[in-house]
């Protein structure tokens, strides 16, 4: 993997938002699906629609946090074989555009491929570091030595569950920004937000979190404009990863993630 000049971290990008008086958009899409080409062409449509931060999905086969349009999509992605590298080079085509670039993905395929390696080969690519729904800061000694070692960012979740110690060990170990669950469960589009997320990053930031991003149930630009109003970034996925679900070619899916992107980035700058 040829190396690559960082395109950015997600904290500068939240920071740049902040700026601007607004929050950042985080947009989540999976590698591989509809395949890999597609994925990176979506991913890049939504950079140009107005997204900050880019987090791009290793496909997993026991994903515990998506819901059933993630899960369809990357269902599809295993099917098609989309491995690691493809990720990696995902990673190098929309780091290009400038955006910051987050790989969110669960533990096990990280502890296969290498813990060192797989930090070598993402600051290689151009990625900012990790989100890692499924490791907690007390388990992941080998990912905070290796990410320290890269200089690349780490992102662990909160939930309205998390203790208030829980809160704290999880802003500390966190570089770059904490993601706040807005609500118990897995990821999808709702026609509301969780009522608890603002109270959640109340208590994060409270905790010691310097940004908070909230996800989980934001879909349309009127519920990023609500979560822009308290939170620092603004995470959008399912609705993304739908609009390529219901797309009838590739092409119209990709231009379909653009529009829904600038929508959304309208949503945020109109808190």
């Amino acid at each position: 993997m040829g190396a690559q000049q960082r395109a950015g971290t997600s904290a500068a990008a939240v920071d740049r938002a902040r700026a601007e008086g607004r929050a950042a958009l985080v947009a989540y899409l999976p590698v591989g699906f509809p395949d890999v080409e597609g994925s990176v062409a979506a991913a890049q449509a939504a950079v140009a629609g107005g997204a900050d931060v880019v987090e791009l999905g290793l496909p997993y086969s026991d994903p515990t946090m998506d819901g059933p349009t993630i899960q369809r999509a990357v269902d599809a992605a295993l099917r098609a074989r989309t491995r690691p590298a493809d990720v990696l080079r995902a990673v190098e085509q929309v780091a290009s555009t400038g955006a910051a670039v987050l790989v969110m993905t669960y533990w096990p395929p990280v502890d296969r491929y290498g813990v060192e390696r797989f930090a070598a080969d993402l600051a290689s690519a151009g990625a900012a570091g990790l989100i890692t729904p499924d490791l907690i800061p007390d388990e992941a000694a080998a990912w905070t030595a290796a990410s320290d070692a890269h200089d690349l960012e780490r992102v662990f979740l909160v939930a309205p569950s998390s203790t208030d110690a829980r809160l704290a060990s999880t802003a500390a170990a966190c570089r770059g920004f904490v993601y706040a669950a807005s609500l118990m469960g897995v990821t999808g589009a709702r026609a509301s937000v969780g009522a608890g997320a603002q109270h959640l990053v109340e208590r994060t930031r409270a905790a010691g979190a310097q940004r908070v991003c909230v996800g989980l149930g934001v879909s349309t630009p009127e519920q990023a404009a609500e979560v822009a109003g308290y939170a620092d970034g603004v995470i959008v996925g399912s609705a993304f990863v739908s609009r390529l679900l219901r797309a009838g070619s590739t092409a119209e899916g990709v231009r379909a993630v653009g529009e829904l992107a600038e929508q959304l980035a309208r949503g945020v700058r109109r808190a």
